[in-house]
C-alpha cells in the first residue's frame, strides 16, 4: 500500500558541527567517560529533601491517548482455497457470486466456522459432498455468517462449504481512513456510463479487511490461500485479477467468462479484480509475463511509465537472493481509486494519475511514481510472500516497502539520489512525530487503519537503513533471504525478523529492535567538542523526554580531520549525558558526527 504525504523537513540530531565525508586513513579507539553529577547523600536524607514539592508530571503533546490491546486474530479454521464465480449487475452495483471455499480446522475439533461477510443477502449454504449438496443452517448478522456443520472436523479433514450470494457494497456505512478513503471493497466507476470522458469500470480494495464486502473469507491477513475466479462480464471489456489467465470462454448472451487462478497461497486482503476496457501493454522478466493496463489513450506512454520494472524485478531477485516468487506480474491504472497504489498479489492497483501523463509530460517526470512502482513490486516478498501476521505488525510489510523507495534510487541513480530519497522519508516522519508518536510496532490502536502512518512507512524504512548500516549489506542481505527462505508463504511477526539477523550475525540485537521498533520517538541530541591536551572532549547529550522515550544505544563513527587526514573513531552512545575523549596530536580542523550515515 502506498499512499502520498507531504511534510517539512527537519533533523533527528541536533549537532554543533558537520562536514562532508572523506577517505579514512586509520582507526583509532576512544575512551569512554560518562558525565556525573554529585549530589549531597545527607541533603537527600534530610526531612526538607524530603517534603520538597515534587514537579508534575508533563505528558507532551505527541504522546497518544491509551487505546485497547489488538491481538492477531485467533485461528479457529484455516482457509485453503476459495473459488468464486461472479457475475455483475451495473444498474444496481451488486455482484452476483457463488464462493466454493475449502476449509479445515486449525488445531481443535470444529463443528461450525464463522466468516466474515459483510452486507450480504445469503441466498443458501451448502456442504459440498461426494454424492449431493447437503443444505446448512446458519446464521447471519450482515458482518457475521456463522454456519452449522454437520458434524465434528478434526484438524486431519478439510470440508467445502458452497455460498450463494449477493454482495451490495454501496448499501454498507461509509467509512475510510487517511490512507484508505473508502472500505466497502468493490466499487464501480460511472456504472450507468453518464459520465463523460469517464470509462465504465469495475476493481476491487481489499486491505485491511475490505474484500470481506464482495467474497465470504476469513478477513484476517494470518490466512493464506490458493483462489480462483471465473468472471462474468460483457465481451468488449477486459478482466484483471490475481494469477494466470486459464480460460477464456465467449458465451450465447454477448458475454464472456475469464477464469483467473492463483496456485500459491496468499492473504484474503490481497485478492483483486477489475474490469474495463483498457489497453494492455505486454513486457516480460525471465519468462513470466509482465504486464501494463491503462486507459487506451496512454497505450503508447505505458512503457515510460512503467518500463523499469523488469529491471526492478531482476535487481531485487538478485538483492535479496529469492527470485521473484509469483506466477506474473500485472499493473493497472483504475480511476477513482481510493489509495495511492495496492500491492495485490501479481495484480498491482494504482490511481489513474500515475499515467496520465503526456510524452512531455513524462520527460519532466520525477522519482514519485517510479517510487510508487518499486514500493509495491518490493511488497512482493515483503508483504506477499512473507505476510505481517497482524495489523499490529505492519511495518513488516511497510516499512520494507518504503526503503526499497531508497534501495532502488541507489542502484538506479547513484548515492546523492538515494540521500535524496532518505532526508525525504525521514522530514515526513518528523513532521508527523512532532503530533504523535508511537512504536513502530504497536499493540494498541483505536483503528487498524490508525497503523497506515509515517511511524510504518517513513521511520521503519529509516530503521531498517540503520539496522543494514549495523550490520553491513552482506550481513543485512544475508538476513533477510534467511527471514524470507524461513518463512515463505506464512505470516510473521518481529521476533521472526530479530531471529533471523542473530542467526546470520551472531549478535543479540534485541537492544536494536526494542529500542527502535518497540519504544516510541527517537533520539535529540546536542553534540559539542572542545580540545585540550591532545584529546578531542565529545560531548553527546540525550534531551529527549525520557519518560516516555528510551535513552538510545547509538554506536556511531565519528571523523576527525587535521593536516587533510581523516581518522575514524568509533563511539557507542548509551547514556543521557556522555563525554568521549578521542585522542588526537593537535586540534582538529573538522569533526563529523555520525560520518557512517547510520542516522
Amino acid at each position: 500500500m502506498k499512499y502520498s504525504v507531504l511534510g517539512a523537513l527537519s533533523l533527528v540530531l541536533t549537532c554543533h558541527f558537520g562536514a562532508p565525508a572523506q577517505a579514512v586513513k586509520s582507526n583509532k579507539p576512544a575512551t569512554n567517560k560518562a558525565a556525573t553529577s554529585k549530589k549531597a547523600s545527607a541533603a537527600a536524607a534530610s526531612p526538607a529533601a524530603q517534603s520538597a514539592p515534587v514537579a508534575p508530571l508533563v505528558v507532551p503533546s505527541w504522546l497518544p491517548p491509551s487505546n485497547p490491546v489488538q491481538p492477531s486474530a485467533t485461528i479457529l479454521t484455516d482457509v485453503l482455497d476459495t473459488k468464486l464465480d461472479v457475475r455483475f449487475d451495473w444498474a444496481k452495483q451488486q455482484l452476483l457470486g457463488t464462493a466454493l471455499l475449502t476449509l479445515r480446522p486449525h488445531f481443535y475439533t470444529q463443528n461450525q466456522v464463522v466468516l466474515d461477510a459483510k452486507g450480504f443477502d445469503i441466498k443458501n449454504v451448502r456442504l459440498v459432498t461426494g454424492n449431493k449438496d447437503k443444505t446448512l443452517t446458519y446464521g447471519y448478522d450482515k458482518r457475521k455468517l456463522t454456519i452449522n456443520l454437520d458434524r465434528q472436523y478434526t484438524r486431519s479433514e478439510t470440508y467445502l462449504i458452497r455460498i450463494s450470494y449477493v454482495a451490495k457494497p454501496n448499501e454498507l456505512p461509509a467509512n475510510g481512513s487517511a490512507a484508505i478513503t473508502s472500505d466497502k471493497g468493490l466499487y464501480f466507476v460511472n456504472p450507468l456510463g453518464t459520465e463523460k470522458n469517464k470509462p465504465k469500470q469495475i476493481w476491487t480494495q481489499g486491505e485491511t479487511e475490505a474484500n470481506s464486502c464482495w467474497f465470504p473469507t476469513i478477513d484476517k491477513p494470518n490466512q493464506r490461500m490458493t483462489q480462483e475466479i471465473a468472471m462474468t462480464v460483457e465481451a468488449q471489456y477486459k478482466t484483471l485479477s490475481n494469477g494466470l489467465l486459464i480460460s477464456s470462454k465467449k458465451n450465447s448472451d454477448g458475454t464472456r467468462t475469464d477464469v483467473w487462478k492463483q496456485s500459491l497461497p496468499a492473504a484474503p486482503y490481497l485478492t483483486m479484480m477489475a474490469v474495463g476496457n483498457f489497453a494492455v501493454v505486454s513486457d516480460s522478466w525471465r519468462g513470466k509475463t509482465v504486464d501494463y493496463y491503462v486507459d487506451p489513450q496512454y497505450q503508447s506512454t505505458a512503457k515510460a511509465v512503467f518500463g523499469n520494472t523488469p529491471e526492478m524485478m531482476e535487481f531485487y531477485s538478485q538483492k535479496l537472493g529469492v527470485d521473484f516468487p509469483w506466477e506474473k506480474y500485472s499493473q493497472i491504472a483504475v480511476h477513482d481509486f481510493v489509495s495511492g497504489a495496492m500491492e495485490n498479489t501479481t495484480a498491482v492497483t494504482f490511481e489513474q494519475s500515475i499515467v496520465q501523463r503526456s510524452a512531455r509530460d513524462i520527460q519532466d517526470m520525477t522519482y514519485d511514481a517510479e517510487s510508487t512502482i518499486t514500493h509495491e513490486l518490493f511488497h512482493h516478498w515483503f508483504g506477499d510472500y512473507v505476510t505481517s501476521e497482524s495489523w499490529a505488525n505492519l511495518p513488516l510489510n511497510e516499512s520494507f516497502a518504503d526503503y526499497s523507495e531508497f534501495l532502488w534510487a541507489e542502484h538506479k541513480y547513484g548515492a546523492d539520489a538515494a540521500a535524496l530519497v532518505q532526508q525525504k522519508s525521514l522530514g515526513q516522519y518528523l513532521d508527523e512525530a512532532r503530533s504523535k508518536r508511537e512504536p513502530l510496532v504497536r499493540y494498541q490502536y483505536a483503528s487498524q487503519e490508525d497503523m497506515f502512518d509515517r511511524h510504518s512507512y517513513n521511520k521503519g524504512g529509516r530503521v531498517l537503513h540503520m539496522l543494514r548500516k549495523h550490520v553491513g549489506d552482506e550481513a543485512f542481505f544475508a538476513s533477510l533471504n534467511r527471514y524470507l527462505t524461513q518463512h515463505k508463504y506464512t505470516s510473521v511477526e518481529l521476533s521472526e525478523l530479530r531471529t533471523a539477523f542473530e542467526d546470520v550475525t551472531g549478535e543479540d540485537l534485541m537492544w536494536f529492535f526494542d529500542q527502535w521498533f518497540l519504544q516510541r520517538g527517537h533520539p535529540e541530541l546536542r553534540v559539542t567538542h572542545s580540545y585540550a591536551g591532545g584529546q578531542i572532549a565529545l560531548r553527546v547529550q540525550q534531551l529527549q523526554d525520557s519518560t516516555f522515550s528510551p535513552i538510545y544505544r547509538l554506536p556511531i563513527t565519528i571523523t576527525t580531520w587535521a593536516n587533510n587526514q581523516a581518522t575514524d573513531h568509533r563511539i557507542v552512545v548509551t547514556k543521557a549525558n556522555q563525554t568521549f575523549h578521542l585522542p588526537a596530536s593537535q586540534r582538529p580542523a573538522l569533526v563529523k558526527f555520525d560520518s557512517g550515515g547510520n542516522y
